[in-house]
């Protein structure tokens, strides 16, 4: 699949390439996203070159991850967010923001209009986000935008070689006033 941009009222979520390489590495040294995301740490430069020329580019080509970069009008980069796809029509949601963006509900904004374009154009009925019990911040932006969290995964994810519980949580095409491509009947009592 080729790249699409999805724009909203302040952002615009394009795809990130080499042009942008130097910046994710810069971005990338903040502990609290070494910390709470999955990149390598420490966080070299091979490690943003692979995720900008390689990474990004094979999953856009290969359908199965769908990375965005979250940019403010005047081009400087706010946060990254990616959409992996699970299952064929569950996918997961996953992001980080630069720090000195926190705060103003960008990545938020993000994430809603990544996930209607899931619905709408990718036919996913189902948008998971996981995070590692404990962040806060990033359970807070999944809750703003919608996810119902689930509860606790025991043992869930892996994270610099250490098995953690993970919250989960999960946004509906009904959620965001959609209709899913399969009809869902919800369980009762």
């Amino acid at each position: 699949m080729e790249p699409v941009t999805l724009t909203t009222d302040r952002l615009f979520l394009r795809t990130v390439g080499p042009q942008d390489t130097d910046t994710v590495y810069r971005i990338c040294q903040d502990p609290d996203i070494q910390r709470w995301t999955t990149i390598p740490s420490p966080y070299l430069p091979e490690h943003a070159r692979g995720f900008t020329e390689q990474m990004v580019p094979d999953g856009w080509a290969n359908g199965t991850m769908f990375t965005f970069g979250v940019f403010l009008p005047s081009g400087e980069l706010a946060g990254m967010l990616g959409i992996t796809m699970r299952s064929l029509a569950t996918g997961e949601v996953g992001f980080w923001s630069a720090k000195e963006h926190r705060g103003n509900g960008y990545t938020t904004e993000a994430t809603v209009a990544a996930c209607r374009w899931a619905f709408t154009e990718m036919s996913v009925d189902r948008m998971e986000w996981r995070a590692e019990v404990g962040n806060t911040a990033s359970r807070a932006v999944a809750e703003r935008a919608g996810f119902t969290i689930e509860g606790v995964l025991r043992s869930s994810l892996v994270n610099k070689g250490v098995l953690r519980d993970g919250w989960v949580g999960s946004l509906l095409p009904s959620d965001l006033g959609l209709a899913s491509t399969t009809p869902y009947v919800p369980a009762r009592g």
